[in-house]
């Protein structure tokens, strides 16, 4: 085994945090602070050998500097920050832009209209709390809902809802979008996401078969050894470049955070015993990998760092949805132990709102319940219904069956 390989750890994203005003002569002067942190922190990490997949510049809540006054005038706010973007980024990797979370009905509204014409330059996420008594919030949670139902309606083959999802129980400073959002009351940060799955399968693949308590401790130790082994590496390349100081690290994201460019997440499974991911087998499985992302030390854990099951940015967990090995109940099982809620979730076209409603009311009570982040990111397709195939045409999306919420 070779768990020193470089290329089996990928940075799946280094994200800025910053905060923007309605003074937009100030943002220019913000976006070129970013491109100086990025401009220090991408070679530092490239000549310690890790490919960096994607940089990301993610906001404080968008009602506090676009004009929200109407349509016309968030379109255009965003138009010259895309300007500024585009102006500003010479590195050659992709750069996604997060614009925060809304808050109010009326900024719910816009985003439809806003992910419709300006896509992955404007990922953003609603944050649903609890109430005195425990109860969430039912009216965001609706009109959530809705927004949902009309990014499907709007955009090709109900792509854009890649770019939206609902947060429950989601702190600042997750490095991965759409449910990431920044506060304004805290510093300009920024934090390091990983790609692992190929790391993992080529240290269960190392592994000799034996009694199974004894396999579990092994896995779990070699697993863990590689994880930080990479972690650490990253992290000293980062500690020994003088950066600008106006970017505190606030931490890293441990996730693996498969992409349908590396290995799936169920191959991970079948190496760890499971027949196939949803069979009997697999809660123990997702457990057992949420301690392993757990386990890292020398930095503060932020965002998820747990396990990402990402139904259609996962090649192997996209086919295993076409064989029926698992349903939306499965997966938000799983999430009891692992994470991200449902991600990336495929549903029929004419799901009504009081469907997604409760299903996000399901998952935010498994995430308050058990103090975890958790997510809600479906896509209603279009003239589909369950059972059917997704016919996406999305680098970042893998077809997979669509399935039904019961």
């Amino acid at each position: 085994m070779n768990y020193k390989n470089k290329s089996l750890c990928r940075v799946r994203t280094i994200t800025l945090f910053l905060s923007l005003t309605q003074d937009k002569n100030q943002w220019q002067q913000v976006l070129q602070e970013a491109k100086q942190e990025f401009n220090l922190l991408i070679p530092s990490i490239q000549n310690a050998g890790y490919e960096i997949q994607t940089i990301r510049i993610v906001t404080n809540a968008f009602g506090e500097y676009l004009d929200t006054t109407n349509i016309d005038t968030a379109k255009a706010d965003l138009s010259y920050l895309k300007h500024l973007l585009n102006q500003l980024n010479d590195s050659g990797l992709r750069i996604r832009f997060a614009i925060g979370e809304a808050k109010t009905e009326r900024e719910i509204n816009l985003l439809p209209e806003l992910i419709q014409s300006y896509g992955d330059l404007c990922n953003a996420c609603v944050n649903v709390p609890l109430d005195k008594n425990g109860v969430l919030d039912n009216n965001l949670i609706e009109q959530s809902a809705q927004a949902v139902k009309k990014i499907a309606q709007i955009t090709e083959r109900g792509e854009g809802n890649f770019n939206f999802t609902v947060n429950f129980n989601c702190e600042p400073f997750i490095p991965y979008f759409p449910a990431s959002y920044h506060s304004s009351q805290l510093p300009n940060s920024f934090v390091i996401g990983f790609e692992t799955p190929d790391l993992l399968v080529e240290v269960l693949e190392s592994l000799s078969k034996s009694e199974r308590n004894d396999f579990f401790n092994t896995a779990y130790e070699k697993m863990s050894q590689a994880l930080q082994y990479h972690i650490d590496e990253v992290l000293n390349a980062v500690s020994s470049t003088e950066l600008t100081g106006r970017f505190k690290f606030v931490g890293i994201d441990s996730s693996a955070a498969p992409s349908k460019s590396c290995n799936s997440m169920a191959t991970v499974y079948e190496l760890l015993g499971v027949p196939y991911f949803g069979a009997a087998g697999t809660v123990e499985a997702s457990a057992l990998l949420t301690r392993v992302f757990k386990s890292v030390k020398n930095v503060p854990l932020i965002g998820f760092s747990g396990l990402m099951l990402a139904l259609t940015e996962d090649t192997g967990l996209a086919k295993g949805s076409q064989l029926a090995q698992f349903d939306i109940r499965a997966l938000l099982t799983y999430s009891a132990v692992c994470g991200i809620g449902l991600d990336t979730v495929p549903v029929a076209g004419d799901v009504t709102i009081p469907q997604l409603s409760a299903l996000m009311r399901d998952t935010g009570t498994m995430a308050f319940r058990l103090n975890k982040p958790l997510t809600v990111r479906v896509f209603p397709i279009p003239n589909a219904k369950a059972g059917d195939s997704t016919q996406f045409e999305s680098d970042d999306l893998c077809n997979s069956k669509i399935l039904a919420i019961p």
